[in-house]
This record gives structure tokens, C-alpha cells and sequence, in this order.
């Protein structure tokens, strides 16, 4: 699969800068993607995938990136929701999770995330009738909206005793309830289309619900799903910050005196992100998600932002005038990092849930 990225990023890198200046969706790479074989990458041998773990995932993810930042970016969504039905499937024994991941091998179907606008606060109305649930909902943030088959989300729904659960299940998007907004027009990470999803009145069969948690609170598939998605979500901003380093360095090079300590700098905050996020996969291959796990993959998410982003300021720096002009394709790089900004858990939720883990509290409520 990493062979695979690196033939694939010339192509990529030849049309990034077009897509970022026209705001358009990366759907030619993602018919080079499945064509490539990587959209079932992550599914398991025995299920028709190719049986890539986390880490070759993630490398994969990585090299994608130092190309184009928006494929990788949407592509990691698809990648990490079939990253963790396969890890519950190998390590948990669920069975639930086979027709899904069948699905993804033999039809290349693509999955979309709603993490972003749910997260463990969840999103969304579903109101109970007869047999299953009436869906509203929108999802902000859905990468790859246009090229996506199913839509892994969830809504909140109320009891009548005031309770208040998550239902989680997927929607077609081919169904005549689901509907793309383009909403899409940001700073960085253009190519990613990452618009609104609206949900108007779908129907959920009872049998379609994959399980249900309380709204608010962490629950146990959540800790799996944080410790395996983020590890593979920040491979792509490590890709980022990792090429923005090598076009600083390019144009360093030309100058008669390049300075030498902004590009110590630069390497020293590029070698902090790569540690962090190798301390992401090594708490990924523990195979025992949990609150302590979460905490770990979470602090490396926050290290592997705060390095890559100082990485690209510096590389900025030490190219000097010429990061400015598109042509050089640093200033594409300084937008995209930015993302890494805002993905959960942003600082303050992050501070405070290590901090509990470090006085033995509750982490429940802290997202």
C-alpha cells in the first residue's frame, strides 16, 4: 500500500495546486485511489481486503499527504471507518461488522465520517416510530461528501423520561433523504469538499442501528474509535508539515547564505511531530482501547498539531519571499496545516481530560 502511495503522489501532486485554486473536490484521485486497490486496503485478507494494519495505513496516509493534502485528508475518513470495524472484527471477534467490510472489498463502496459534527456529544433528532427511527440531521464536515456511499453518523434521541441516547447507523447517500450542500469554502484543505450533509425525515429500520450510547458521554466503541482514527488522521498533517520542510529546504539551497538555525528549528519541531505521532501508533499496537489509551493518542494528536504547524511557520521563515507565491506551493502547505487546529480533542478539552487521567477523576464528560 505504500508503494502503491508513492507511485500514485506524482499524479496527485501534478493537479493539487488546480484543485486548491478552483475549490474543487478531488474525485480523479479517488478513482486513481480505488483503482489502485486502496480503499479496501484496510479490510481484512479473510475478507477480500488487503490487510493492512494500522501503522502501513498510516504510512500510506502520510506519503498521500507530502503530495496533496485534501486527497489524504478526505481519504483518511474512509480509511479509519474501515480501520476499526476491521480492528473490532480481528481483536473483538464482532461478526456484525463482516457484510460492511465485504461490501468496502468487493464493491468499493467509500465511507464518510460525521465525526466532527457529533463526537461524543452527538448530533442530530431521531424520533422513534414503528419498526425504527425518522432521521434530521446535518453533518458538518463530511470530507468527500460527493465521492461517499454510506454515511457513518448518529442522532439523539429523547425518551420520554428526559433521557437522552445516540443511535449510530449509516446513511445511503444515494437515498432521496440525503442531500450536499456546498458549504465548502475555507483557508486550507480545499480539495477535501468537506460539506454539509442534510438528512431530511430518513427512515432507519431498527435492524440498521449498529448500537446506542448516551448522549454526552464517552463509551466504550468511542475510546476505540479516538485510539484508532486520530493516529491516522494526523499522518496526514505529519505528511503536510514533512513537505513543506523539503520545498523550504529546495529553496534554502538557492540562497548564498541560507540561515542555518531557522532550518535547525524547523527540523528539530518536524522531529517532535514525527516522535508524537509514533507514540500514537505505539499506543494504537497496545491492541486495548480504553480512557488511558484515549489520553495517550490524544496528547500525541495535540503534539503532532503543535510541531507540524511551528514546523510549516518555520519553513515559511527559512524560504523566505518566495513562500509567499503559489507557484513554490508553501503557502497551500501553511493553509492546510492549520486543520490540524480543529479536529476534537482541540487543547482545552485535551488539557483538561489528561489532567483528570493524571488525578484519577472522571473522564467521561470531558470531550
Amino acid at each position: 500500500m505504500v508503494e502503491t502511495a508513492h507511485h500514485l503522489s506524482r499524479k496527485l501532486a501534478e493537479r493539487a495546486a488546480e484543485v486548491d485554486q478552483n475549490d474543487s473536490f478531488v474525485g480523479e484521485n479517488y478513482t486513481l485511489l480505488k483503482e489502485a486497490g486502496l480503499v479496501e486496503a484496510g479490510v481484512p485478507r479473510e475478507l477480500g481486503g488487503r490487510g493492512a494494519e494500522i501503522s502501513e495505513l498510516a504510512e500510506m496516509l502520510r506519503v498521500l499527504a507530502r503530495a496533496c493534502g485534501s486527497t489524504a485528508l478526505a481519504f483518511s475518513m474512509h480509511t479509519h471507518q474501515v480501520a476499526i470495524p476491521a480492528w473490532r472484527w480481528r481483536h473483538q471477534k464482532v461478526a456484525a461488522v463482516e457484510p460492511l467490510l465485504k461490501r468496502v472489498a468487493n464493491e468499493k463502496i467509500i465511507l464518510l465520517s460525521s465525526g466532527g459534527s457529533d463526537w461524543i456529544g452527538g448530533s442530530g433528532k431521531a424520533v422513534k416510530v414503528a419498526d425504527g427511527y425518522r432521521i434530521t440531521a446535518r453533518k458538518v464536515f463530511t470530507s468527500g461528501a460527493e465521492a461517499g456511499d454510506i454515511l457513518m453518523t448518529g442522532a439523539i434521541h429523547e425518551g420520554e423520561d428526559g433521557s437522552r441516547s445516540v443511535i449510530h447507523f449509516g446513511a445511503p447517500m444515494n437515498s432521496a433523504a440525503v442531500s450536499i450542500e456546498n458549504t465548502w469554502r475555507t483557508l486550507g484543505m480545499r480539495g477535501t469538499a468537506s460539506n454539509d450533509v442534510v438528512i431530511d425525515n430518513l427512515f432507519i429500520p431498527d435492524a440498521n442501528v449498529a448500537f446506542s450510547r448516551k448522549a454526552g458521554e464517552w463509551h466504550p466503541v468511542f475510546q476505540t474509535i479516538a485510539t484508532i482514527a486520530f493516529p491516522l488522521i494526523y499522518a496526514v498533517y505529519l505528511g503536510v508539515a514533512e513537505s513543506a520542510r523539503d520545498l523550504a529546504v529546495e529553496s534554502a539551497k538557492e540562497k548564498p547564505a541560507p540561515d542555518l538555525s531557522l532550518a535547525g528549528r524547523m527540523d528539530t519541531e518536524l522531529r517532535a511531530a514525527q516522535l508524537a505521532h509514533r507514540w500514537m501508533l505505539d499506543t494504537v499496537a497496545r491492541n486495548a482501547p480504553s480512557a488511558e489509551t484515549v489520553n495517550e493518542v490524544m496528547i500525541g494528536r495535540n503534539l503532532v498539531a503543535r510541531h507540524a504547524i511551528a514546523t510549516v511557520d518555520l519553513a515559511m521563515e527559512l524560504a523566505g519571499g518566495a513562500s509567499f507565491y503559489r507557484v513554490r506551493g508553501l503557502e497551500r502547505r501553511f493553509r492546510d496545516i492549520q486543520g490540524a487546529r480543529f479536529h476534537p480533542l482541540q487543547a482545552g478539552p485535551q488539557a483538561r481530560y489528561a489532567g483528570a487521567i493524571a488525578l484519577g477523576l472522571r473522564t467521561e464528560a470531558i470531550f
